[in-house]
């Protein structure tokens, strides 16, 4: 009987089409895309990190030549605790820079804006623009010798062990070898390093103080009287630095092995020399001393070298083991190749960038871009991958941070006339609105949480995430329900008094901008969800909201208009740059009762022919990748995905390159993993086999553990 059981089995499964994949074998789909350095480039830095901390090393393995890597990928060393704010003698407050609108809803309303006219005003919100700024923490490197210039380097071979979380570095320096290897550790702001080399070298710790610009490497090197380095704490092992800047302070405790002396070379520039061929260090940085004590020769002792590098070893094995894996080897489509590497490097530079207690910037960990503050429209972006590739304990978090400011977040829709909470868009840890002409009147980044608690839910449904989250689900409803605006001629809800995604629309005269349109419909639906699942009522006048939102615009060409005013959408050049979030009404979310299939299909296409691709962003093209996917296009899911475009370029590093501005852009490499778990796991209801690839035999796509999209 079993006998004929199993054949029957056989049968079955081959009359279905049903083929066993092997198991992925995941530390070999790691090790191909290792990146692999072999000459300077400034934009070809590599970065070790665990999601709280980061330090990104130039090809010695350390942070030898800062300068030279400054216009390139910065070689950062930041955290998410790591800020500073310029003194304030003239105190300025939030409420300086606050301005009042009135766009028709009956009650006035002030947003925080960037001021003009000089004056207080102006000077309050350049200030709190600007204030706090993320701090570079210290740049560690070797000692080379002042006179010594990258190009003396020669045979530099260095590469990034993604698997181990390990960076080897080897060139030759005036006929002496050097091996240098670079590791973090996984729960400590704190790397190590082997450096070993005849000349004996030793390495430096120079600190910085912070230059308050808008978007560099935060490192000011002429300012050496505005900050203090002391040691305050040393023995024949370790010593502990305090850092004052202004009112912020914070220590470094620097421990080795073997012999070796601590010197200052000048101020805010200290040097570790060995007295052997080889040196092991760790240098750990943190808020706050160590260990309290009098006694200034008692020191905390760190992990050494060879334990950061087992525990990190471990830490990243679990990583790759644990979460979802794609595999393109199978494929024979040539563009596969690069669509892997750029899917694997991703992974790493999210994890070690965008994955820690605070919402990520959009440069992470690496160097400041918007002061060093982030974004929350951009949080989907950088995040909503972890819970469909198996790492939503890594998005909870981040989610942890919204508890923290929802009083902030509700006094921003008190002070507006709204109910609940509306969540800032530009920010910091404490929450505090950076004023902005345009950010400050952005909605996109309300629905996220909703988005995202939803995605954790999926990923492990349990009463105990109910509970965790459905009071932040309920309050961020209760913001979108009440700025809803009720149209009685039309018997409708509309949305205005906004800028939409597409950033190119005034606030004063937008009108239904589609994407957030789709947006209310599908978060207010979910918010209905967790209230039935809380054991709720329904709300009723939400659904009335769902049921009479404004449909979509469109013209009569069957193509969706970028907001309902704006009737001119495809002779303007304002309505056909910057973000094609038209497209994002149905792919970042799933059709709904507001879009016509047909409309969107032909909205595709001709955002596809005739889009200005040359002012996009890196998030742009999974974006149009996942609308694609969702109208049955999945040729044009992969061709946006690689389209050679200057935004949608991949970095050796695997960074998405941007403009000589934003070197670096994470939210291109989340937006590419999670339209990835889409073209393979889909999305409800969908019930084809990796529908985001063409079924034309060269894109054998496989693939475990990822989730479907909602």
């Amino acid at each position: 009987m079993k006998k004929f059981f199993y054949l029957i089995l056989i049968c079955t499964l081959a009359a279905c089409g049903v083929e066993r994949q092997e198991p992925i074998d995941r530390e070999a789909l790691v090790a191909r895309n290792n990146p692999q350095v072999s000459a300077f480039d400034s934009l070809a830095s590599l970065s070790v990190g665990n999601g709280e901390f980061a330090f990104t090393v130039d090809v010695t393995g350390l942070q030898t030549f800062p300068e030279r890597y400054s216009k390139g990928v910065p070689l950062g060393t930041q955290s998410q605790w790591g800020w500073h704010s310029f003194p304030n003698p003239q105190n300025f407050q939030p409420e300086d820079a606050l301005k009042e609108f009135d766009f028709g809803r009956g009650h006035k309303e002030l947003y925080a804006c960037q001021f003009k006219e000089a004056g207080r005003q102006q000077d309050a919100s350049n200030w709190l623009r600007m204030n706090p700024h993320r701090l570079h923490l210290g740049v560690v490197g070797l000692e080379l010798g002042d006179s010594v210039e990258v190009e003396d380097l020669t045979d530099v071979r260095q590469s990034l062990d993604m698997w181990k979380g390990t960076v080897s570095s080897n060139f030759t320096l005036n006929g002496v070898d050097y091996e240098v290897q670079t590791v973090c550790h996984p729960t400590l702001d704190m790397i190590s390093a082997k450096v070993v080399d005849e000349a004996r070298s030793g390495i430096n710790l120079r600190f910085p103080y912070p230059t308050g610009q808008h978007s560099d490497d935060a490192c000011d090197w002429k300012a050496n009287d505005k900050h203090a380095t002391e040691v305050v704490r040393q023995d024949a092992q370790c010593a502990v630095l305090k850092r004052t800047l202004d009112e912020t302070s914070y220590y470094v405790t620097l421990s080795w092995e073997g012999k070796a002396h601590l010197l200052e070379k000048e101020r805010n520039y200290y040097i570790l020399e060995p007295e052997a061929d080889t040196l092991a260090f760790s240098c750990r940085f943190t808020s706050e001393l160590l260990k309290e004590t009098s006694d200034a020769s008692v020191v905390e002792t760190l992990p050494t070298f060879e334990e950061t590098s087992i525990e990190s070893a471990a830490h990243w094995k679990e990583f790759w083991t644990n979460g979802a894996a794609v595999d393109f080897s199978h494929c024979t489509d040539p563009r596969a190749k690069e669509l892997e590497r750029r899917v694997v490097l991703s992974q790493y530079l999210l994890a070690i960038q965008s994955a820690g207690s605070f919402p990520p910037q959009e440069t992470g960990l690496t160097y400041n871009s918007w002061f060093g503050k982030f974004h929350l429209e951009m949080i989907w972006w950088h995040q909503s991958w972890l819970a469909l590739w198996g790492h939503e304990n890594l998005l909870e978090r981040t989610l942890g941070w919204y508890e923290t400011v929802e009083p902030v977040a509700r006094e921003i829709a008190r002070r507006q006339g709204f109910e609940g909470v509306r969540w800032m868009k530009m920010t910091d840890p404490s929450g505090m609105e950076a004023p902005s002409n345009v950010g400050s009147f952005l909605i996109w980044q309300q629905p996220h949480f909703i988005y995202l608690a939803e995605l954790v839910y999926r990923a492990h449904p349990s009463e105990e995430i109910i509970r965790r989250y459905n009071q932040l689900v309920q309050e961020t409803a209760a913001f979108m329900y009440s700025f809803a605006t009720y149209d009685e001629m039309g018997a409708r809800f509309l949305l205005k008094g906004c800028i939409p995604a597409q950033e190119t629309l005034r606030a004063a005269t937008t009108i239904n901008p589609p994407f957030e349109l789709s947006y209310w419909h599908y978060a207010m639906q979910v918010a209905q969800k967790w209230r039935e699942r809380a054991g709720m009522e329904r709300n009723l006048a939400w659904d009335e909201l769902i049921d009479k939102l404004s449909p979509l615009a469109y013209n009569e060409e069957g193509l969706y208009l970028a907001s309902e005013d704006a009737t001119d959408t495809y002779k303007d050049i304002r309505f056909t740059s910057d973000h094609m979030a038209v497209l994002g009404a149905v792919g970042i979310l799933p059709m709904n009762s507001l879009i016509r299939e047909d409309y969107m299909k032909n909205t595709l296409h001709w955002v596809w022919d005739n889009w200005n691709w040359g002012k996009t962003w890196g998030w742009d093209y999974p974006m149009t990748a996942m609308n694609a996917a969702r109208m049955g296009e999945p040729e044009k899911a992969v061709g946006a995905l690689l389209m050679e475009k200057r935004t949608n370029t991949y970095l050796l590093n695997g960074h998405n390159y941007q403009d000589g501005r934003l070197r670096c852009y994470l939210p291109g490499n989340g937006g590419l993993l999670t339209a990835i778990a889409m073209m393979c796991a889909g999305w409800d209801g969908c019930e084809v086999d990796n529908p985001g690839f063409p079924k034309d035999g060269t894109w054998d796509v496989r693939w475990e553990g990822l989730k479907s999209m909602p």
